[in-house]
């Protein structure tokens, strides 16, 4: 690392985000350090109990102080179920906190008023349709929301059936390309699938990482540009 060289810290709860993300970084920050800090037993304690418990909470706001106290001028919070655990930690840091959705969020409601949205886990699907909701309510938008889980999907993800996983993807997003505007995937690990899906589906399909990143880039550049050396805060979506 030079001594001109930033770090940002992105904080995953899973092994699926990585990859997706680093690739993104690369070509939309290339002179930023990017440490990963990956616990993939968040994701699964929050499905097992069906949502963020106050364990998950705390480690997740460790991890957030962990990057702060690495010398990262930036965190990206790279999972939409604890999204709503970021927006609290917030106020908390010295350094801004980019969640990973909230461009997607703020792109759907700007393009559509129908919006169809995709998950393979219902403990990530909720959280997307609340920051989405609440996106629209801040941005004066009437809306009307179209959920969609693609049940089995992420289990057989797990356990290496990426064929079976696609084929739920799939199933799932064709049928709610009949009900809706504008997709969102709630899941980086979707993505695939849609691109693969080409014109089969009719409508728009938005995912987090391009737009996340970008979101994060210019974080970054107000960062650069500030003498304080400090952004403006990315707004609060906390219900």
């Amino acid at each position: 690392m030079t001594q001109t060289q930033k770090t940002v810290v992105i904080v995953h709860t899973g092994p699926v985000t990585v990859q997706p993300l680093v690739a993104q970084a690369a070509e939309l920050l290339p002179d930023v350090r990017i440490v990963n800090l990956i616990d993939d037993s968040l994701l699964k304690d929050v499905m097992a109990a069906g949502g963020v418990t106050p364990a998950v909470t705390s480690r997740m706001n460790q991890y957030y102080r962990i990057g702060q106290d690495m010398g990262a001028v930036a965190i990206l919070n790279a999972c939409s179920s604890v999204g709503e655990v970021a927006d609290a930690a917030m106020p908390t840091l010295d350094i801004p906190l980019v969640k990973i959705d909230v461009a997607m969020a703020e792109e759907a409601v700007s393009r559509a008023s129908r919006i169809g949205v995709a998950a393979t886990v219902a403990t990530t699907l909720d959280p997307t349709v609340r920051l989405i909701e609440k996106t629209a309510a801040q941005m004066g938008k009437e809306i009307t929301v179209v959920r969609k889980l693609c049940a089995g999907a992420f289990d057989a993800l797990i356990a290496g059936d990426t064929a079976t996983h696609d084929a739920l993807v799939a199933s799932g997003l064709e049928e709610l390309a009949g009900e809706a505007d504008l997709i969102v995937l709630a899941q980086v690990s979707m993505g695939r699938v849609a691109d693969a899906l080409g014109e089969r589906i009719t409508v728009p399909v938005l995912t987090s990482p391009r737009l996340g990143m970008q979101r994060l880039a210019t974080v970054l550049d107000e960062l650069n540009a500030s003498p304080e050396g400090q952004a403006t805060p990315e707004p609060s979506t906390a219900l």
